[in-house]
């Protein structure tokens, strides 16, 4: 466990290796998952890039404990899905020290063959973003008027990614661009200088945000992080990381991960999302 931890302190994520209990819920969950793609309500609201993405944030049905209600289920109301545990969850309880955890309604983001394509509403310089650097962001920050302007959001306290189907690893891989965490951490620090933590929503960070995401690219290692059902990873609340562009082959099936982004605000201090390492 130490290896692990000082692999997440310092590059910013880590991953875990296959385990049984977190296998048989994602065995649980697979289903339930499934189904939300073909809930006319989230596909209409979530599906995204031409048909090639399905973001599905907080589309699992899931309780603060990761389980899903039977009632909850949808299309499979007798599914039972147990509450989220296993190693990841010990690393996330004793290493991040966040013992209680209310977990979040996972997203459920499901990749097609061909991702990405354009898609209605975004602009030729945001899809060659997405094409060429991962749609790489840091979680958390909002836009607002004119739209390219970001305030300080959501303040999630980890990036939780839970593999719920075997896929290549070229299909559609989380990217994460290691120890940009810290590059981003003392930009947002410099930028809050003197700002009580309660006021850094109200604040313009475009300036600082974009500056430091320009050094990461420069400076910070692009790395695709490829997981099978059964494995997880966790990465930083403050990397920078993305999708990488569809690789496989046009017959390989949908890739599925669930994510969990916990609220920070509901564990510690205002302070804790910029300065606990």
């Amino acid at each position: 466990m130490e290896d692990r931890a000082r692999q997440f302190f310092e590059r910013g994520w880590c991953a875990f290796d296959h385990d049984p209990v977190l296998a048989a819920w994602v065995e649980a969950v697979r289903p339930v998952a499934a189904a939300t793609l073909h809930d006319p309500e989230l596909r209409s609201r979530w599906l995204r890039c031409g048909g090639t993405w399905f973001a599905g944030v907080n589309a699992l049905p899931n309780d603060a404990s990761g389980a899903v209600p039977n009632d909850a289920s949808g299309v499979v109301p007798d599914r039972h899905v147990p509450p989220l545990a296993g190693a990841a969850v010990e690393f996330i309880r004793s290493v991040l020290g966040l013992g209680r955890i209310a977990w979040d309604k996972a997203q459920v983001s499901i990749c097609f063959a061909g991702y990405p394509r354009p898609w209605e509403g975004e602009s030729e310089a945001a899809f060659r973003y997405r094409r060429d650097r991962d749609a790489a962001h840091v979680d958390g920050l909002r836009r607002f008027d004119p739209g390219r302007r970001r305030k300080l959001g959501e303040t999630h306290a980890f990036i939780l990614g839970i593999p719920l189907t075997e896929t290549r690893p070229d299909a559609a891989p989380f990217t994460v661009y290691e120890g940009s965490h810290e590059v981003m951490r003392r930009a947002f620090r410099a930028r809050f200088e003197g700002i009580a933590p309660a006021d850094w929503p109200d604040e313009d960070i475009t300036e600082a945000y974009v500056a430091a995401r320009r050094e990461a690219f420069q400076t910070c290692p692009r790395v695709p992080v490829h997981g099978k059902p059964g494995q997880a990873y966790l990465a930083h609340r403050l990397v920078l990381h993305g999708v990488a562009p569809w690789g496989a082959s046009p017959e390989a099936g949908p890739r599925m991960i669930a994510y969990f982004r916990p609220d920070q605000a509901a564990f510690e201090a205002p302070d804790w999302w910029l300065e606990q390492p």
